[in-house]
């Protein structure tokens, strides 16, 4: 963080004294400079702390005095030389009143003190001091010791103070900027210090209209976002307005162009921001984004020459690239950025490169035709031999996320090829890759076989577990591999120089299906047992254990050889390491029984393994886990993506020992479910549960530790939860009428008009600003609380700001696709010096859907008897609500036909009852509503019932005409 205004520190021209009043830190900061060799600058800094240890010993110091002295140590300090006293001085500079001096005094503590340091809980109230000051330079110096310094403790204590003057309608923009990131800071260290009930209140600071707040600000959004979504998701809609402003209306403050481009750090960050949430299904939010992606796309045809601006322009177009294809509705869009991305991977200039094959790694990763990526298969494959590492690298993610059925083959070769020549620090993870492709596009059992195996011949020491474990797994799980991979894995074995890996391999595999091939030329049981035998003493102990293990399965497949076998037991019995030992003692008594009945027991044939999620995937996704920009997507094709909560799930599957004794070789866990190849699982199972612990232990699946942050439900401001006061009586007047206030109080006035035909229904709300001084940051936030039923569409977004007596207005489209009972709520919230927020529900009830109709008596009572009672009848009898309150014909009629239904006179035999009929409209389906209304006017109560041609209709009908009959007439 930039420090406070003013000159530097130990310049001649720095701070309030002159360099007259400064003359002996000037002095011996050039006896330092003339210091000719180490051990003369050593003797003057010795000297100089001792100089000032006697002086702080002293006391009787004046303000300047210490200034002075710790300065001099801030110095020796800068210069790496140890400074162990001073510290409290630098601490009590802190409380001063004079700018100079507690500008020394915070630069001490942020240099000598960290976060867990004994003496930081001293300058905690001199801080908060400042925070509350009104000196907007002391505001700042305390920000920055809070940032640079302020731990748990520090946060908890004054990260209220933090967030106040972030808030504040009297801080300057550059304090506000400050403590945007001062919090920023705070909870990347401990989100918890950041509330909950902040949330509205920060997302309105996007519309700051200081271009450097709004940026902080959106910075500190971007953190939160990824944490808390359903908190912040009003940042969403803010953030495609104030980028269209920037793009499309270029409300941008000159001082925060660059180059031409405006203001291109919010862009980037508006932009990525929006790519933390799915594609907004609001029309207007989505022409927002659109007009917004046009205008990047259009600027960026012609490129200047100018570097600094290519750069700009280059960094805000490929952020609008990734969003159009997180988006993937806008064709036109897309088709242009197949084109440009072509042009951008064949670039000379090395970024571009590399930006080209991100963005069209994120291309593969999303779309689901991947023919204009696989034109340029040639050029991708050539970006492995590019000069820059991080070009490999990303041209290594799009091969593999590109790979198809079609194109696998191919790929898979020239990987392999690279591979021989491939930089260390990618090989086990282009291991990993064409694992994965080999197992996931194979459809010849024998090119599975014989890549895998060369695969791992070559990559040597760069073979993880999950790879050679996961080949155990695809053999043992099909038939038709086991010959063909026991003779091939023979042959490797054989060989004078083969890889441990390959080893282990081998170990198992003979062990399990040796037998097969034992009458196959050069596969001999004794040829088996010697090529085995003669790697034995340069391996591992793990691999000694397999190989041990394998040698007790041949006594009971191969009792031709079963003295060879014994002498190996006998020899590892006398060996030095212990586990060896064990297992040598344990199988020479198993194979020296007089009786094979419990040997043919412990050497069964493994049971297949279980369908599983592949441990291949788990261990390459985990690159990416720990980033701090959590990824909307991940390297890989379609399938990969298919399921965002895939790799939050914990995979725990893993390793058995084969034989009941704890000392035995550890074996693949494996149950009766067979495994087909080429279906690798790109989604994970339940985890087995705790009473399979013995089938599953460690190894061939090792587990990921995904670590999910459990957080705290998130208050929704916009729910039901939180009505406003007084939010009833307008309600309740629109239920019955289709214009009018919904709401009005001293500063705000929330008017209505609403359309319904048939099962669409259009509300337009008018927002009148009443208080003499502008309304800033509006906001208004939706809460559909029947998504399944109600379907939503914003088709307008009111001004962020209401200048006094005026006007703005949003148009919400609603349309019924079946029954709801719940309306919807909106949260409005705004800026009129603190925070103003109410949330009222909508008057968008069922009956709004409705249309009177006509019907005879006869008609009427035959429909009435048609639908029946139970369950499509709804009956009660109710009183009114409250005192003073009564009924009569004019209220009693009006609310049945303000609830739509057609009122039919002459029908009921009685003329004080209503009786009514109306057709409901949804999407799905139409339904024929009759009503009875018998009304007791002497008794002030009411018997309503209700029949509809579906079950599900009249409770919800009753619900509303209850709540409105029992308000009775108040006159």
């Amino acid at each position: 963080m930039a420090s406070a205004p003013g000159g530097g520190l130990f310049s001649r021209s720095g701070g309030s004294n002159s360099a007259s009043t400064m003359r002996g830190l000037v002095s011996f900061i050039a006896d330092l400079r003339n210091a000719r060799a180490r051990e003369l600058e050593e003797k003057r800094i010795n000297k100089e702390k001792a100089n000032i240890r006697q002086k702080f010993k002293e006391g009787n110091l004046n303000g300047y005095q210490k200034k002075k002295y710790v300065c001099k140590l801030l110095y020796i300090y800068i210069l790496g030389w140890n400074v162990d006293f001073g510290h409290l001085e630098a601490v009590n500079l802190v409380s001063a009143s004079k700018y100079s001096e507690k500008q020394i005094g915070y630069l001490a503590v942020t240099l000598f003190l960290h976060e867990q340091h004994e003496l930081l809980h001293l300058v905690v109230n001199s801080i908060r001091k400042d925070l509350m000051d009104h000196n907007e330079l002391n505001n700042c110096l305390a920000l920055h010791a809070i940032a640079n310094v302020g731990g748990r403790e520090m946060g908890e204590a004054l990260s209220a103070d933090v967030h106040r003057l972030l808030i504040s309608p009297t801080s300057k923009a550059f304090v506000k900027k400050k403590a945007a990131l001062t919090l920023l800071r705070l909870y990347r260290k401990y989100p918890a210090i950041v509330q909950q009930e902040w949330a509205e209140r920060i997302i309105s600071l996007m519309d700051d209209p200081d271009m450097g707040v709004a940026l902080s600000v959106t910075s500190l959004v971007m953190a939160l976002v990824q944490d808390q979504p359903d908190q912040y998701k009003g940042s969403y809609v803010k953030s495609a307005h104030r980028l269209k402003k920037i793009v499309v209306d270029n409300e941008c403050a000159q001082d925060y162009y660059y180059y031409k481009v405006p203001c291109p750090w919010i862009q980037v960050k508006l932009l990525r921001l929006l790519q933390y949430y799915p594609p907004s299904e609001d029309t207007h939010v989505r022409d927002l984004i659109r007009q917004s992606l046009q205008r990047i796309m259009d600027m960026a045809m012609d490129m200047p020459k100018n570097v600094q601006q290519n750069n700009a322009q280059y960094a805000v177009m490929f952020e609008a690239i990734n969003l159009t294809i997180h988006l993937d509705t806008e064709q036109q869009l897309m088709a242009q950025i197949g084109t440009r991305l072509g042009k951008f991977i064949q670039s000379r200039e090395t970024n571009i490169r590399y930006l080209g094959l991100e963005a069209m790694t994120h291309l593969a990763a999303r779309s689901e035709i991947l023919d204009p990526i696989k034109k340029h298969q040639n050029i991708i494959i050539g970006a492995l031999r590019d000069r820059d590492i991080s070009v490999r690298r990303q041209g290594l993610d799009l091969l593999y996320s590109m790979c198809d059925s079609t194109n696998a083959q191919p790929i898979v070769h020239e990987l392999l090829k690279y591979l021989q020549t491939a930089d260390y620090a990618i090989r086990e993870e282009m291991v990993l890759k064409v694992a994965i492709l080999t197992e996931k596009y194979a459809t010849d059992v024998q090119w599975y076989v014989d890549i895998s195996l060369r695969l791992i011949a070559m990559a040597g020491d760069h073979v993880s577990d999950e790879v050679w474990q996961r080949v155990i797994q695809i053999v043992t799980n099909n038939e038709e591999l086991q010959v063909y991979a026991a003779t091939n894995i023979l042959q490797y074995v054989k060989a004078d120089h083969c890889h441990e890996t390959l080893i282990k391999i081998g170990g198992y595999l003979l062990g399990e299906f040796g037998h097969l091939i034992a009458d196959t030329e050069g596969c001999a049981p004794i040829q088996q047992f010697m090529a085995l035998q003669t790697k034995l003493g340069n391996c591992s102990t793990g691999t000694r254990a397999i190989i041990l293990s394998c040698f007790i399965k041949f006594v009971n497949l191969f009792p031709e050889i079963k003295q060879h076998l014994l002498q190996t037991f006998r020899i590892y019995s006398h060996t030095l390491d212990s586990e060896l030992q064990q297992r040598a003692c344990e199988y020479l008594a198993l194979a020296s029984q007089p009786t094979d009945d419990l040997l043919r027991t412990v050497c069964d044939e493994m049971p297949p393994f279980p369908e599983r999620a592949s441990a291949l995937l788990s261990r390459l996704h985990q690159k990416h886990a720990g980033t701090s920009d959590k990824r909307t997507w991940v390297v890989g094709g379609k399938d990969a993506n298919a399921d965002p909560k895939e790799f939050n799930l914990v995979q725990n599957t893993g390793l058995r020992r084969s034989f009941t004794n704890g000392s035995m070789t550890a074996q693949p866990a494996r149950s009766n479910t067979s495994n087909s190849l080429g279906a690798i699982k790109e989604t994970n199972g339940a985890p087995p549960q705790n009473g399979s612990a013995a089938n599953d232990l460690q190894g061939l699946d090792t587990s990921v530790d995904t670590q999910k942050t459990l957080k705290s439900a998130a208050p929704n401001f916009a729910s039901a939860a939180h009505l406003s006061p007084d939010w009833e009586p307008g309600y309740n007047r629109m239920l019955l009428s289709s214009s009018g206030v919904l709401y009005e109080d001293a500063q705000i006035q929330v008017g209505l008009r609403t359309e319904y035909r048939a099962a669409l229904g259009c509300v337009i709300l008018y927002f009148t600003n009443k208080s003499s001084t502008t309304i800033g940051s509006f906001t208004t936030t939706l809460d559909n609380r029947a998504p399944d039923a109600l379907k939503t569409d914003i088709k307008g977004l009111p001004e962020t700001s209401i200048p006094p007596d005026a006007q703005t207005s949003q148009m919400i489209m609603f349309e019924a696709k079946g029954i709801f009972s719940d309306p919807p709520t909106m949260r409005i919230s705004y800026l009129a010096g603190a925070l103003q927020a109410l949330t009222l529900q909508l008057p968008v009830a069922l009956h709004k859907y409705m249309d009177a109709t006509s019907l005879g008596a006869d008609d009427f009572f035959r429909r009435w008897r048609q639908i029946g009672g139970e369950p499509r009848e709804a009956q009660r009898i109710f009183g009114l609500k409250g005192s003073g309150r009564k009924t009569n014909i004019s209220t009693t009629r009006k609310v049945v036909e303000g609830f739509k239904w057609g009122v039919l006179d002459g029908v009921d035999q009685n003329a004080k009852n209503v009786v009514g009929a109306a057709v409901l409209h949804t999407t799905e389906s139409k339904y024929g509503c009759l009503l009875r209304l018998e009304p007791n006017f002497e008794t002030n109560m009411y018997r309503l019932t209700i029949r509809a041609t579906d079950e599900s209709v009249p409770p919800v009908l009753m619900k509303f005409m209850e709540e409105q009959l029992s308000l009775g007439d108040t006159s």
